[in-house]
Parts: structure tokens; sequence; C-alpha cells
């Protein structure tokens, strides 16, 4: 039987959280081992890890701030964050390829938006490519259109839900 458990990261993850982002995304899109150092040693309790029989396989990450839409400066500057900023921001989304279609990647997210609601946050923002638009919706995003980021070149749909 295979166990899974949830939990927020600490420094020891970083290995494991860069090598899960490698695995999901492009290199141009992906976060670097040194960016997730820097994201740790700032926001560690808002990273979202769910196990399986002890392998990391899928991570939800994401910083909390008073700036209501999500930008490219956000990625690259982790002391942004402020812990008693209004809106929880999720910068990944990611599951391993061979773990996909099981619906962790949901479990980490209704627990971030649980997590947020319980800490009094005004909701949630993230950005997706438009074919994930519907997926997030299923979760209570709201689409608001092409985001100003172009993070990776790549055309990103700014998704928010407010509680």
């Amino acid at each position: 039987m295979t166990m899974q458990k949830i939990r927020t990261a600490t420094f020891e993850d970083l290995d494991a959280i860069a090598a899960v982002e490698a695995a999901c995304f492009p290199a141009a899109e992906a976060a670097t081992k040194e960016e997730f150092a820097g994201r740790l040693a700032h926001y560690a309790d808002h990273f979202w890890l769910l196990f399986e029989d002890e392998k990391l396989v899928s991570f939800v990450d994401g910083f909390v701030t008073d700036t209501p839409d999500l930008t490219d400066e956000m990625y690259a500057d982790a002391s942004l964050h402020d812990a008693h900023g209004a809106w929880q921001m999720i910068f990944g989304v990611n599951t391993l390829p061979e773990y996909r279609k099981q619906g962790l990647a949901g479990q980490l997210l209704r627990r971030a938006i649980a997590d947020a609601k319980a800490q009094g946050r005004r909701g949630l923002v993230l950005t997706c490519k438009d074919r994930l638009v519907h997926y997030y919706a299923g979760f209570g995003f709201v689409s608001e259109g092409v985001s100003g980021s172009t993070h990776g070149g790549v055309v990103w749909y700014q998704m928010r839900l407010t509680f």
C-alpha cells in the first residue's frame, strides 16, 4: 500500500524540490536550485510537499504579498515575501510526470487554499498556460486574462481565487 504524506518544506528538501521542478518544466521556465534556496530561506512554510513512500512526487509553492498581481520580479526575489500580506501567490504546481492524473496536485492546491483561508488572506493568485485555465477554474479560480508576466517567454493567464 502506498503511504502519502503532505507537509511544508524545510531546507533539507532543497535537492528533491529542485529535481521535481527540473522534471516538470523546461529550463527557461524552471526555477533553479539557487532560487529555491532563497525561497526556502524566506518562506519554507509556503511550500506544500506531497510524498509517496518517502519520495517527493508533487509540490506547490508561492509567497505572500499585498501586491494583487503576480509579477516576474516575484519569482526572482524571495525577499519580497510579506508574511502578513493579503494574497497567497502560487509560483509552481509540480507533479512528476509518472505521478500525474492521480489528483495529487489537486490535494496540494486544496491544502494551500485551506491554509490561506485559515491565515486570513484575501485569496490566492497564480498564472498558468491557456490549456490549464479550466483546470484551475475547477478549484474556484477565475481567469483575469493575459498576465503581465512573460516568465520563460510564454503567454500566461492570471487566475484569482477570492475568499
